[in-house]
């Protein structure tokens, strides 16, 4: 017997003419570079990505050409997620917080055809501009000032209004047919560029959408922290379009203090963003409780998507104080990205709050269609017993099996078909992954594994700190010794002579034994990161080597 299924390929296209024909009067606000905030409707936005992809068309653009986005979270980008594949090309997002000769790099790696890049971020593209000679770099006007065309520049809303919109007809294409690209962080070496398809990514969008996930509806207010740029704003945007939900991007401006006031104007149900935003975020608002009572409110009830690094259980305990619940979510730009999502399981619900935060504090349970594997050092696949460790190994269908030009690696993707991670984890019996480190920042003293993300999270719930990294050190004895530096909160510090006392009483008091307290503590004014906003303990490493 065969299916009597029609064989329809999965597609972005549909989910974009959804949105214009079901939802055309619903909003998405974007923020201006001046601050002022300016409202489209998906009717609008529905046109606007058309004419898009007819203007691209126009230019040339044949199937599978990469373009290339140098842009903030606003409407236009939004434009170009849907444009771009609609015309038959593949949207690749140049992370615009890399230095300019990576970023000049990457363009060339991926072969990028097009360029659509803000106005605000001209300067930057012009210090990259000899590395990649594109063909067309279209100029986004999201200062509102005209476009200097003088140069060979384009202009992004002039191309629109000579774009046949209502004539246009979506390229042809197979649901495998990529989409969009993204490249990885490169942290221990040259990035790779990750290629997503019609299929991957609606289905990763469906999945999202489930309740014990994002928990998306048509009711929300989105407001996405996490750039564009970054493993494409974790497929939020995809999903907002799908049901016509409300977006509320914040552009350029990411300080706490911009998003508190932002969250004022706009309050969002639903928020996402890397741990350090958020850490920022409620510092600045518990210093306004005292020193400016009543300039914010937090939108209670909000939900928020964290994601990117661990998220430390006093940071989860911090937003429910107000009523805020922290969803954290675990993949990388090959998954993506989402592969686990740490939900209240009904098992969890009723064994209490404590047991609550600490399950929340883990990288949650594989999402639907992923499977996860944690492979021991012996080679076998380890219990679920929470305390086993070892390698997290994935595969499903929207986990990459290649990247763009790179030949097949034999220490990335196992005989047997599986995505090597390199994130080192325990799974409970109730399929929670708990997160111990990266592979290679383990610390590894007299032959016993010591996790620095354990410490970390530990460190981070003691009231005077607000951030803390820990990382190897030589050791003539041990091998390596953790070494932990730390941020305190403003106001807030330990005497130096008093600082490993009292943060390894602290650290006894949360489960760790003598021998895994760090040998040094250094206290520095903030831990560097990332462009993703990770922390960045190679540079830690640079400074500290000894």
């Amino acid at each position: 017997m065969q299916s009597t299924m029609m064989d329809v390929p999965l597609s972005l296209n549909h989910l974009l003419e959804r949105a214009g024909t079901l939802f055309a009067n619903n909003e998405i606000v974007s923020r201006l570079p001046d601050k002022s905030l300016r409202s489209h409707s998906y009717g609008e936005y529905h046109r606007r990505t058309r004419r898009l992809a007819a203007a691209l068309q126009k230019l040339g653009l044949k199937k599978g050409d990469r373009v290339a986005t140098l842009a903030w979270n606003h409407h236009a980008h939004l434009e170009c997620y849907f444009g771009i594949p609609a015309a038959g090309g593949v949207m690749h997002t140049l992370n615009l917080r890399l230095a300019p000769d990576e970023i000049g790099w990457i363009a060339g790696d991926a072969e990028d055809r097009f360029l659509v890049v803000d106005d605000i971020l001209l300067p930057l593209y012009r210090q990259f501009a000899a590395k990649h000679a594109f063909e067309k770099v279209i100029v986004f006007p999201f200062s509102g000032a005209p476009v200097d065309t003088s140069g060979g520049h384009l202009d992004y809303e002039a191309l629109l209004a000579d774009a046949d919109g209502d004539g246009f007809v979506y390229a042809a294409h197979d649901e495998n047919d990529p989409v969009a690209m993204c490249y990885t962080s490169g942290t221990t070496g040259r990035p790779k560029g990750v290629v997503y398809s019609h299929r991957s990514t609606v289905l990763h969008t469906f999945i999202g959408c489930l309740t014990d996930h994002w928990g998306l509806r048509s009711t929300d207010s989105l407001m996405p922290v996490t750039p564009m740029f970054h493993a494409n704003s974790w497929g939020l945007p995809y999903a907002a379009v799908m049901l016509g939900i409300r977006m509320v991007f914040p552009g350029p401006h990411l300080h706490p203090d911009d998003l508190l006031d932002l969250m004022q104007l706009e309050p969002p149900t639903l928020a996402l963003g890397v741990p350090t935003i958020w850490m920022g975020l409620i510092q600045a608002y518990d210093r306004s409780l005292v020193e400016q009572p009543g300039r914010w409110k937090l939108p209670t009830g909000m939900r928020s998507l964290v994601g990117g690094a661990a998220v430390p259980e006093a940071l989860i305990r911090a937003f429910a104080k107000h009523g805020i619940w922290i969803i954290q979510g675990w993949g990388m730009t090959e998954t993506s990205p989402i592969a686990t999502v740490s939900y209240p399981r009904a098992e969890v619900q009723a064994l209490g709050d404590d047991e609550r935060f600490r399950r929340a504090a883990m990288a949650g349970i594989p999402v639907p269609l992923v499977d996860v594997r944690i492979r021991a050092d012996d080679g076998n696949d380890a219990p679920w017993d929470g305390k086993t460790v070892g390698e997290i190994q994935v595969r499903g269908p929207f986990i990459t099996g290649s990247y763009h030009r790179v030949p097949p690696s034999e220490d990335k993707f196992t005989d047997d078909g599986w995505l090597r991670t390199g994130d080192v984890a325990a799974m409970d019996e109730l399929g929670f992954v708990r997160i111990t480190d990266r592979t290679k920042d383990l610390i590894k003293s007299g032959g016993e594994w010591i996790s620095s993300v354990d410490l970390e999270n530990a460190l981070m719930a003691h009231p005077s700190i607000a951030e803390a990294a820990v990382i190897a050190i030589p050791d003539a004895k041990w091998s390596e010794r953790p070494l932990a530096c730390i941020v305190w909160k403003p106001g807030a510090a330990i005497a130096p002579a008093d600082v490993a006392d009292a943060l390894g009483k602290h650290l006894l008091g949360h489960g760790f034994v003598k021998w895994q307290l760090p040998d040094r503590y250094e206290v520095i004014d903030g831990v560097p990161r990332t462009s993703t906003g990770k922390f960045w303990k190679l540079k830690l490493r640079e400074r500290f080597p000894r």
